[in-house]
């Protein structure tokens, strides 16, 4: 999978100019370098490390209302919590006459290789190789937990029908049942330096290593860890 990485040229011009704004001396209006910005949000969202095939970049004004004093050298920054896909804000502060910063809108539009659906999948199915297919997918209009591998659906099965096309996420999958409610299952007591194996009966159903109640063959109800092979753990 490609990743999109800032070219050298970007670099080297947020080096030299360093998101310079552009101000005229008689002026109180400071004009923000846009191409510079833009190079900036591209070059945080690259450093990211999320698997993208190409995305735009959208910076927008300082209010209208907004008075700047002038400003010889402002620089960026990255504002604490601002998403770095979709709409969210750059900080742009002077650092060399006049102390202010202000935030610009920015509207960044991202495009990835996700899992779709290759044709209709049913509920309670486990997810193999031909019943998916890979997709470039604009992700900013998506959910963020669309899946990249199949390896991300091991011990999954579908929790709902899934329409061909459809980009597959992780909400959309449980983990597969190792015992069913109603099962006969071997409950496993272990102690301190002994084990007791008995039968009992499912409560209800479970995924490999969640909690499950059992009543045993006595009436008594237990409760332990679910394993493979029908087998429920009980630690005393």
């Amino acid at each position: 999978m490609r990743l999109v990485k800032v070219s050298k040229a970007v670099s080297r011009l947020l080096a030299v100019l360093a998101c310079a704004a552009a101000t005229s001396a008689h002026s109180q209006t400071t004009v923000f370098d846009e191409e510079v910005l833009r190079a900036y949000v591209s070059q945080q969202v690259a450093a990211s490390g999320v698997p993208l095939t190409r995305f735009e970049v959208q910076v927008g004004s300082v209010e209208s209302r907004a008075v700047l004093a002038p400003c010889r050298r402002a620089e960026p920054f990255q504002a604490t919590g601002v998403r770095q896909l979709g709409r969210g804000f750059v900080g742009v502060r002077c650092v060399d006459g006049a102390n202010w910063s202000v935030m610009l809108p920015v509207t960044v539009r991202a495009w990835g290789i996700r899992l779709v659906a290759a044709n209709a999948l049913p509920a309670g199915m486990a997810i193999g190789p031909q019943d998916v297919r890979e997709q470039e997918i604009e992700l900013t209009r998506e959910s963020p937990n669309l899946l990249r591998e199949l390896n991300q659906l091991a011990g999954q099965t579908l929790s709902r029908a899934i329409a061909p096309g459809l980009p597959l996420r992780s909400d959309m999958f449980r983990a597969t049942l190792v015992v069913q409610s109603g099962d006969a299952v071997r409950v496993n007591v272990v102690g301190k330096g002994f084990t007791l194996t008995a039968a009992g009966q499912a409560l209800a159903g479970a995924a490999d290593g969640q909690p499950l109640r059992v009543r045993t063959e006595l009436g008594k109800v237990l409760t332990g860890i679910a394993r493979e092979g029908r087998i429920v753990e009980v630690a005393l």
